[in-house]
């Protein structure tokens, strides 16, 4: 089982940054991969950044934050970041961290994060 608490959503006016955090509550050697997802109202929920754990730390972005968007990982503090600059109002929605255990391929999921872009 892995737990998966997220921080760092509020409400930023267009242009503007936030980071975005997701600790896991195990080893983050134990996972094959994290990243976030997010889910605006009416839509499907969608993948915005992964970075791997277990193969070195490759990056990948969704084509509308590509560019505008860091993932990273602190392994001390088994946690996961995702800078997001130049915020659009498009962006609002609720950004969800997700992680995979190594041994078992099983997914995990946060509790969800609240994003607002606007003025």
């Amino acid at each position: 089982q892995v737990q998966l608490v997220e921080s760092g959503g509020g409400l930023v006016q267009p242009g503007g940054s936030l980071r975005l955090s997701c600790a896991a509550s195990v080893s983050i050697f134990r996972l094959s991969r994290m990243g976030w997802y997010r889910q605006a109202p009416g839509n499907e929920r969608e993948l915005v950044a992964r970075i791997s754990v277990s193969g070195g730390g490759t990056t990948g972005y969704a084509s509308s934050v590509k560019g505008r968007s860091t993932i990273s990982r602190d392994n001390s503090k088994n946690t996961v970041y995702l800078q997001v600059n130049n915020l659009k109002p498009e962006d609002t929605a609720v950004y969800y961290c997700y992680a995979t255990l190594l041994d078992t391929g099983v997914a995990y999921w946060g509790q969800g994060t609240q994003v607002t872009v606007s003025s």
